[in-house]
């Protein structure tokens, strides 16, 4: 069965111009939109400018996330740590990257408290991945928080922009299997990379995936408007035997219409999904 959700604050209007935010002002609100929209979960973003205000933060707080999933019946399996974006461990060094290290173990404990069983750990922009030093402190970061997340059920999954060969290679090297990938259909369009190749390079270990549409080199455009071709991605994910949950980070549209547009963007992946699906049952029976 395939899960579909949203990610956190693509339900309300931007705060302080961003695009990506935890909603400080609506994040209740947003479980009986969600569930109004058709999504079956929500996966939660934490970053700078909610971490005051983000339930995580404690008991009450994750008591309260819980019991308004249950009411509404939207889950939250997932976290997108996009602190890491706006903080990015490589290039960083000494005392600093030791409070960031802390700082994405204390995460992990926050979410065990909250039943949430995945983080999203983007290695992207700042972040990236670009030579071996990067590598080696990726690495090192992973492996100190590791424990701690086999010790709370919780699963690392990285969202990198290396080469399907190189991400390969890493997840070699992190071959625990509490550490996944995340792939995100937008980002490989953008960066030029082939579905056939990503399939093949770490297909079995995809463990999560995020649905936008970019331009080939650009930003993201309303799915179905850009170069993703999201039938042929999604049908190469389930002929693959890829089964998790699909959680869209759509390009937004107009501020205070996000209900509808959520609603349109639930619609276009759907139909991509049935397209897919007669992709992947074609490829299968070859």
């Amino acid at each position: 069965m395939i899960r579909l959700g949203q990610m956190q604050g693509r339900l309300s209007p931007p705060e302080g111009g961003r695009i990506q935010f935890f909603p400080r002002l609506r994040w209740k609100a947003e479980f009986a939109l969600a569930a109004e929209a058709g999504f079956d979960q929500i996966e939660w973003l934490y970053d700078e400018w909610g971490e005051q205000l983000n339930p995580l933060a404690s008991n009450e707080g994750t008591q309260a996330i819980r019991l308004l999933s249950k009411q509404s019946g939207v889950a939250v399996h997932s976290l997108c740590a996009h602190y890491f974006v706006e903080h990015p461990f490589v290039n960083t060094r000494g005392s600093g990257l030791q409070s960031m290290v802390d700082k994405l173990e204390w995460l992990v404990t926050r979410c065990g408290a909250a039943n949430i069983r995945r983080v999203v750990v983007p290695f992207l922009d700042q972040g990236s991945i670009l030579n071996e030093e990067h590598e080696r402190c990726a690495m090192d970061v992973l492996n100190s928080v590791l424990p701690t997340a086999i010790g709370h059920s919780v699963e690392l999954h990285l969202e990198t922009d290396l080469a399907p060969s190189a991400y390969a290679r890493f997840l070699e090297k992190m071959s625990n299997p509490a550490i996944s990938a995340t792939y995100d259909t937008g980002n490989s369009t953008s960066f030029g990379f082939d579905v056939t190749e990503e399939i093949a390079a770490y297909g079995p270990r995809i463990g999560s995936v995020h649905i936008k549409d970019r331009l080939r080199g650009g930003g993201s455009v309303p799915l179905g408007e850009g170069e993703a071709n999201l039938s042929s991605r999604l049908a190469a994910l389930l002929a693959a035997g890829y089964r998790g949950d699909f959680v869209l980070e759509a390009a937004r549209g107009e501020a205070g219409c996000e209900l509808a547009w959520a609603r349109r963007n639930l619609d276009v992946v759907k139909q991509q999904f049935a397209k897919a699906n007669s992709l992947a049952s074609g490829s299968q029976a070859t």
